[in-house]
């Protein structure tokens, strides 16, 4: 695991690579490395977390045996050594790295095909004078790049490319996206001139112009029909998660997993229990507030697996002290509150291990959100029909509950349907608020359109929303940035693409049962290694007490950041509709904290940001 960075242009020298790659020197503590060429205008810089061969034979960029091939790689590849017994290769070092580049050399593009992992790889070509960049299918490695005026540069985090010493225009779409899902959707990032290289993709520059072309896509691996077996594909599904889990535990170094106590992370500890010929380490994160606090679960299911449990109880003196430091990192506006406990607990972690297991994706593969629920409500002609005016009817109501209920019900169509359930369930600011939240307000980016080779239900569309939006551009950019920051490298097998190709084929009903339990297949996999009392508990989500927290103990940063002069000063907001806001937040409102939240996020990135923003 490991942050990368290059650039090709005139314009730039070795000073602003080495500048580049410093920036993200959290992303890799063990090693650091460059590739130079003057005559080329290429530089290639490389930060390393020594996880697979850690000699110095290992570290990057790698050339090729042939020595036509120059490689910057992010990421881990699992099934490394089936590849270099395929190509028969006589290796110089036992790194994944090693192999990626002479599966490159040997095929081409076709290569990545061939890759069972977490990537974002730059290769340059010598002789063709052509920079290549692969992203992996899901998404989990990030990778941005930065193309104009003849200047292409591309790096693991925006950091990187604030050492280009450029001032950028801000994305007035992507602000407005940020205000309804709470990140940058579709590739976009708040900075108008720096994209996201697309999961599943590969980038090719050459003779001064950037293509990108698709190698996987999630649509297109719906089959026409879904198999009936229950039996059947119980067994297939228990199969490929443990081979999933099995890959990502091949390391160099040790390893463990991180432990909510929920079906997902449970399910991964038991399995890498199952698998490991000793003791797995396991963390967990606990908080004093009981309805946020899950870690006797984990405590309990610890206790069953017998594995080297790790606990922290976090307080919102916790959360304090690393505010500061975990939202900065993510270089963009990100309203996700869950980073402050999966950074603490990434930093327990890393003081024990360098690799961890965590159970991201189970939700949106086996249908566990509570968005589902509503996606099947209003796929309902009759409720579709009148949810104007049940709506109105909850909204009249004294309980925040119904309150929260009528703005999910008050959708405006059925084209922004998925990510205005997503928005709502959320607590951030539906579409008809931007208007009235944002000076400038832009148009929403979102195409939710599913093409597919069967009809979908509405609930299984729900689903591929949130794996391509929420997932990738939330989820993953979480654990990615918060892991990274401590050095931890976090794993995801049931991010594996058989994982996630077997699962979006799943019957409804293994998801769903009839009787209404959902993830139902996947607890029953996990029944057969955890006895089913220890799960029996209502789902809590990996999150902070972050309205108690901004009423009281965090309320300074109302005071702060959403201050009257500097909401004025922005040119962004609405001065009178975010004092309305913050009115009805103190007179009992409290559904409404996400929402203040948000703009708190977002003054303290422009304030912080500053040097960056074309005013």
């Amino acid at each position: 695991m490991c942050g990368i960075t290059g650039f090709i242009s005139s314009e730039l020298t070795k000073s602003h690579l080495i500048k580049m790659t410093e920036a993200i020197q959290h992303r890799g503590p063990d090693a650091e490395g460059y590739f130079y060429n003057a005559d080329l205008h290429v530089g290639l810089g490389h930060r390393r977390l020594s996880i697979l061969d850690l000699s110095v034979e290992a570290n990057q960029p790698m050339t090729s045996h042939g020595g036509r091939y120059v490689m910057v790689y992010n990421g881990e590849v699992y099934n490394y050594k089936e590849i270099a017994s395929q190509l028969g290769l006589s290796l110089n070092t036992s790194s994944d790295s090693e192999v990626l580049l002479e599966a490159y050399a040997k095929w081409g593009d076709e290569f990545v095909q061939q890759l069972n992992g977490m990537f974002a790889i730059a290769i340059y070509d010598l002789q063709e004078k052509q920079l290549k960049l692969f992203r992996d299918r899901l998404g989990i490695k990030p990778l941005y790049y930065f193309f104009q005026d003849n200047c292409f540069a591309f790096a693991s985090e925006i950091k990187s490319l604030h050492q280009l010493g450029i001032k950028f225009q801000l994305n007035q779409k992507a602000v407005a996206n940020y205000f309804y899902l709470g990140y940058s959707p579709q590739n976009s990032t708040v900075f108008a001139a720096i994209q996201q290289l697309p999961a599943g993709s590969i980038g090719t520059l050459e003779n001064g112009g950037f293509q990108v072309s698709t190698y996987w896509d999630l649509a297109d691996k719906v089959e026409v029909s879904t198999p009936n077996n229950y039996t059947e594909s119980k067994q297939h599904l228990t199969e490929t998660l443990h081979s999933a889990v099995a890959y990502r535990m091949i390391s160099d170094v040790p390893l463990g997993t991180f432990l909510s106590g929920g079906t997902d992370s449970s399910l991964v500890t038991a399995l890498a229990s199952k698998i490991s010929p000793v003791k797995i380490n396991t963390f967990s994160i606990g908080f004093a507030e009981a309805k946020f606090n899950e870690s006797q679960h984990a405590k309990a299911i610890a206790s069953h697996l017998k594995t080297n449990h790790h606990e922290l109880q976090v307080s919102y003196t916790d959360a304090l002290d690393v505010l500061d430091e975990v939202m900065d990192n993510f270089d963009q506006p990100f309203v996700d509150s869950s980073a402050l406990p999966t950074y603490l607990v990434s930093k327990m972690a890393k003081q024990n291990v360098s690799v961890a297991l965590s159970g991201d994706g189970g939700d949106e593969l086996f249908m566990g959100y509570g968005s589902y629920n509503w996606g099947k409500r209003l796929s309902n002609p009759f409720i579709w029909n009148t949810r104007k005016l049940i709506a109105k009817g909850l909204s009249l109501s004294n309980s925040n509950r119904n309150k929260r209920a009528a703005m999910v019900f008050n959708c405006p169509s059925k084209e922004r349907i998925k990510s205005h359930i997503f928005s709502q369930e959320q607590y951030l600011f539906n579409e008809n608020e931007l208007p009235q939240l944002l000076i400038n307000p832009s148009g929403l980016v979102l195409d939710e359109k599913i093409k597919s080779k069967r009809i979908l239900s509405f609930q299984e569309e729900q689903a591929l929303f949130d794996i391509q939006n929420y997932l990738k551009d939330d989820l993953l950019i979480k654990v990615d940035r918060c892991s990274m920051l401590t050095g931890l490298e976090v794993r995801v097998p049931l991010l594996d693409h058989r994982v996630v190709e077997s699962a979006i084929n799943l019957n409804s009903s293994f998801k769903i049962s009839p009787q209404g339990t959902q993830k139902y297949m996947l607890k029953e996999v996990l029944y057969g290694m955890v006895p089913k009392n220890l799960l029996d508990h209502p789902k809590q989500g990996f999150s902070i007490p972050l309205s108690s927290w901004l009423d009281n103990e965090l309320q300074y940063l109302i005071e702060e950041y959403l201050d009257d002069t500097l909401i004025a000063d922005s040119k962004v907001f609405n001065l009178a509709y975010v004092k309305e806001l913050k009115r009805r937040f103190f007179n009992g409102e409290k559904y409404l904290y996400n929402r203040i939240w948000q703009l708190i996020v977002f003054n303290k990135f422009l304030k912080k940001n500053q040097d960056y923003i074309v005013q």
